[in-house]
């Protein structure tokens, strides 16, 4: 249960952030944090990363429901071994409803963090593209952990 509340704790603060951009900026205003390097901007997106699959809604609500079932099924076969595993998972599955949620109601997803690397402008992206992201790299190490965990036990 913990996890869906972390999950929960991701879609709310998501969807605030998202609501505070859309009532107090225009679109494309950028306020800078951290001049040269961080900004807030006010940006839609109706695609996934990098604008993929731009207008295709149809296509990523079907994807957003099969991964948000298939990700609650693996909290309730693998969380309760591993609570890694489980706030990895709870920050895929919060991440995907908060888009999931601007899809369904906005038709477009609201992007506000605005990163430049250099002269390299990053995508501009979220609080749920950010939870997405580290919910996977977390994933992928407790896979990596798991799997050493099994090979000691065969060699011990």
């Amino acid at each position: 249960m913990r996890y869906y509340a972390i999950a929960f704790v991701i879609i709310v603060i998501d969807q605030l952030t998202k609501w505070w951009v859309v009532a107090n900026m225009e679109l494309r205003e950028s306020i800078p944090v951290i001049e040269n390097f961080f900004y807030i901007t006010s940006h839609r997106n109706t695609g996934a990363a990098w604008g993929i699959l731009a207008g295709r809604m149809s296509f990523f609500y079907i994807i957003t429901i099969i991964v948000i079932i298939f990700v609650a099924y693996y909290i309730q076969k693998f969380a309760k071994d591993s609570m890694l595993t489980g706030i990895s998972l709870a920050l895929i599955l919060g991440g995907a409803i908060g888009n999931f949620i601007d899809r369904l109601f906005r038709k477009e997803v609201v992007d506000f963090f605005d990163v430049y690397i250099g002269n390299y402008n990053y995508p501009i992206f979220n609080i749920a593209d950010s939870s997405l992201v580290v919910g996977v790299i977390l994933v992928l190490i407790a896979t990596f952990m798991d799997e050493k965990k099994k090979k000691e036990r065969k060699q011990a």
